[in-house]
């Protein structure tokens, strides 16, 4: 199996250096001016959709990443003309980010998302790992950021608030890329340790005690005021992919802070992802279940596959004998769940929804998925480089 795995790895190099950063950098990055599309067409073209301001830091997070991993393309100039762009574009006076603007820079929708300001800390972070002369800088940027977010936003419990005044439900999902941010920051050499470890651990937290249901070990994604289920069929959504990626950001911590009971919550949420959020017949996560662990959407997108992956990687790394073999005989069917969406005529780009019959949704590649893509591809290199 390790063979295999290693195997995959080099071929999704190559394929990430050769051929996806290339052709994102040469159509979906337009430099200072332009930033990044929100979209390729599966020919390779650009196109002038609206723009999620998400969009921006998680394709500068691909760019800096693959720097740091020394790929031989101008990662510098996506990075910094990139970041510019988006400050410029999206940043408010209050120093947190817009959600949407038009294909020409215009400012469409100014609300708050707490999930667009974790990927611009997220962002923030990766930067200064590929540029360590902007540390500095990009630590203070990210402490205000969070200082900003905690006077505005924060719960009187645990967490953060949807908006301000309130808005219900309340969301695991954000706080789980908040939680991805503290940890990359707490990581980071020039930023405040202190401060992201904290915030890390507030987030792990929150999550052991209210996110993850006490009694099934699943994890939830909306909720009502006080951090309890919310009382509609929204409080009872499981989404495969969230059980994988939480999976993985609970192990790095668990593992970091010396939690086995965290730890064994971690794999309690892969088992439910792999056990019950798989599809027998097109051997893919999908989308979403219920809190009974029935499906409740059958669609299947790119990205729960590459947490898939992450997870059951990290998983190996941490264990022996048997339970390391399942969990890496569970990598090789994600990487070939994820190859599904990969399979197209262009390399370097991808579908996103496979269909309940087996059928691709017909659309553009969303930028979007790079970031999950690039951060699969690394993180199995990383975890094969450890079981070494």
């Amino acid at each position: 199996m390790v063979d295999k795995l290693n195997r995959s790895a080099s071929a999704l190099r190559k394929w990430l250096h050769d051929h996806a950063l290339p052709l994102w950098h040469a159509k979906g990055f337009h430099g200072a001016e332009g930033g990044y599309s929100e979209t390729l067409t599966l020919t390779g073209q650009a196109t002038t959709t609206h723009r999620r301001s998400r969009v921006h830091p998680r394709q500068v997070f691909c760019f800096a990443e693959a720097g740091v991993r020394r790929w031989s393309g101008d990662w510098q100039s996506a990075v910094e003309s990139g970041f510019s762009y988006y400050d410029r574009t999206y940043q408010l006076e209050n120093g947190l980010y817009a959600s949407l603007a038009d294909h020409e820079g215009k400012v469409l929708d100014e609300s708050f998302d707490l999930y667009n300001q974790a990927f611009a800390i997220l962002a923030y972070a990766h930067i200064a790992k590929a540029q360590p002369h902007r540390s500095h800088n990009l630590s203070v940027r990210a402490t205000q950021m969070l200082n900003t977010l905690k006077a505005t936003y924060a719960h009187p419990k645990a967490g953060f608030e949807e908006a301000s005044p309130r808005k219900l439900p309340l969301c695991s999902n954000p706080h789980m890329h908040l939680f991805e941010a503290a940890l990359a920051c707490e990581a980071q050499a020039g930023f405040d340790q202190e401060i992201w470890r904290a915030q890390a651990d507030d987030i792990a937290e929150l999550c052991l005690t209210h996110f993850i249901d006490q009694e099934s070990g699943g994890l939830r994604e909306f909720f009502d005021g006080e951090w309890r289920p919310h009382p509609d069929e929204r409080g009872r959504i499981m989404e495969p992919g969230h059980q994988f990626e939480w999976a993985w950001l609970l192990t790095r911590w668990a593992i970091s802070r010396n939690r086995p009971d965290a730890l064994l919550k971690a794999k309690r949420l892969f088992e439910i992802g792999e056990g019950r959020g798989l599809c027998a017949v097109r051997k893919v996560a999908v989308m979403a279940l219920l809190d009974d662990f029935s499906v409740h959407d059958p669609l299947a997108r790119l990205w729960p596959q590459t947490e898939w992956l992450k997870s059951a990687m990290l998983l190996a790394v941490v264990t022996e004998g048997e339970e390391r073999r399942a969990y890496l005989a569970s990598a090789v069917r994600a990487l070939d769940a994820l190859q599904l969406f990969l399979d197209v005529p262009l390399k370097g780009l991808w579908r996103d929804k496979l269909q309940a019959d087996g059928s691709f949704v017909d659309e553009d590649a969303p930028a979007s998925s790079f970031y999950h893509i690039v951060c699969a591809i690394y993180e199995l290199e990383d975890c094969l480089a450890r079981l070494a």
